[in-house]
């Protein structure tokens, strides 16, 4: 993946901002241009909306946030920047002037993508002295939350410029999906345009009110929609038979003098009027910020299924967070530094885990101290790979302690000390501190090696023997951890 340390943004409208916010909360410094002198107090209103939502949304931290400019010209920007966002108003000639811009002050190598969502690349590149750096990287709203971004090259993008933005799109948790022939408006905004056509027929005819077509979608097809697309839909509605099945026998409709695609009604006042007017009585009662707040929610609780069962965006946001939470010991073995416990665990507080106080669950205090077991085991070599060809360890007996409340969204931290780890057993002390300092919680794990084929004790192999043991070997030397071997009831 292409990492990036500085980007810019060229408009902070709602995806410029979107875009801002994914990439501060990245750990990436953003140059930002916009000549409204609303724009730094509406960047940081949606960079506060995006911590919300990945306070819920993520159980990994996130790295520390980037620094946010804001920078008098276009060319400061360009001076600055890895990457170029531009998403200034749909106009050609003012996107073009933008460029113009950037490149009197831009190294060659910059790349600038539009956010365009629908005009031709080769279109916007045709003025450039350098069209090699540009093309679309088409986002959806919320960009710090939807995942996809349409990537377009023009006749003249270069393959590179698409590799390294698809990289960079990688990299902060986003879905790119490279488009590979030029069309005015792209996969998704076409296939949206379709939808909107229909509607407005819809209302226009008095056939159905805003609010009517909105329930058509979010009760019945919306829901097939969000994790398996229109043709993976169709296709079990076909039956066993599968997608042929489904064609043979609804194909034919679809020749039936239904739809309006080519037919647009007239914007006439009194359509606006009634559009209008019907749309303020759906969800007048609701402010903008309460609508924005509302679906960020029911995103994130819909990404969060989506990520546990790996599917669709989820599996694009499990990576991410994956990503965000590889093994937390990144440097060799022989490096680690081993004269104190050791950090094995690191999280942000998820809403699930909370009760109805907002307080983390007992039981979730027992899946912190399994994570960090599980991170001592990979320390010491027992990866998934040795899991799945060797053995493992299993927890024969546990003691937890639980000392004090942490609350959804809050920072906590495992450290782990080996008092025992030679032979078959692994006996294990775990601290859960707050970010804050204060200790929440301690737990004691015995565990055994397992041979996974015959189900019974057995050694580990000698990676695994003489890791543990040279821990082991420091911190035998480290004072015994107040509550080590204490028994339930035992004077606190």
């Amino acid at each position: 993946m292409q990492s990036i340390k500085a980007a810019g943004v060229i408009g902070a409208g709602v995806i410029g901002s979107g875009w801002i916010a994914r990439f501060i909360l990245n750990g990436i410094d953003v140059f930002i241009y916009d000549p409204s002198k609303e724009a730094p107090k509406y960047v940081n209103k949606v960079i506060d909306n995006a911590e919300r939502a990945y306070k819920n949304l993520l159980t990994s931290s996130l790295p520390k946030k980037g620094v946010l400019s804001f920078s008098s010209s276009i060319s400061e920007v360009a001076k600055s920047s890895e990457i170029i966002i531009e998403a200034v108003p749909e106009r050609l000639l003012i996107k073009q002037s933008a460029y113009a811009e950037i490149e009197s002050s831009a190294v060659k190598s910059l790349i600038i993508a539009s956010s365009t969502s629908g005009i031709l690349p080769s279109d916007l590149q045709a003025e450039m002295q350098h069209p090699e750096r540009l093309l679309v990287a088409h986002p959806f709203n919320p960009v710090y939350l939807l995942p996809l971004v349409e990537i377009v090259g023009g006749s003249k993008t270069s393959k590179d410029a698409i590799e390294k933005v698809t990289g960079i799109i990688t990299s902060i948790g986003m879905f790119p999906l490279h488009i590979k022939k030029e069309i005015p408006a792209f996969i998704a905004d076409r296939l949206l345009e379709s939808v909107w056509r229909e509607a407005l027929w819809l209302v226009n005819d008095d056939i159905a009110t805003t609010e009517e077509i909105d329930d058509a979608i979010r009760y019945g097809f919306g829901l097939r929609w969000a994790q398996m697309g229109l043709f993976e839909t169709y296709r079990l509605a076909g039956g066993e038979a599968g997608m042929r099945h489904f064609i043979s026998q609804f194909g034919p409709c679809l020749e039936w003098p239904w739809t309006h695609l080519m037919d647009v009604p007239e914007f006439t006042e009194e359509l606006i009027d009634k559009v209008s007017n019907q749309s303020d009585q759906q969800s007048g009662q609701f402010s903008i910020d309460e609508l924005m707040e509302k679906r960020d929610d029911n995103l994130v609780d819909f990404l969060k299924v989506l990520k546990d069962n790996l599917w669709g965006a989820g599996k694009t946001l499990k990576e991410f967070d994956d990503s965000l939470s590889e093994s937390i010991i990144k440097s060799e073995f022989s490096e680690l530094n081993l004269s104190g416990p050791l950090l094995t665990f690191s999280t942000k507080i998820p809403k699930e885990w909370a009760d109805y106080n907002g307080h983390m669950t007992e039981a979730r205090y027992l899946e912190c101290f399994s994570e960090a077991t599980t991170e001592m085991m990979s320390i010491v070599g027992a990866d998934e790979k040795y899991i799945a060809n060797i053995g493992s360890y299993f927890t024969v007996e546990t003691h937890i302690r639980h000392l004090d409340e942490v609350q959804i969204g809050e920072c906590v931290n495992a450290k782990t000390q080996v008092i025992y780890g030679e032979n078959k057993k692994l006996h294990l002390f775990h601290w859960l501190y707050h970010d804050d300092g204060r200790l929440l919680a301690t737990a004691e794990h015995m565990l055994i090696h397992v041979d996974l084929k015959t189900r019974s004790a057995s050694m580990p192999n000698d990676l695994v023997i003489s890791r543990t043991e040279l821990i082991y070997d420091a911190h035998k030397k480290l004072p015994k951890p107040e509550g080590l071997s204490r028994a339930v009831g035992d004077k606190f």
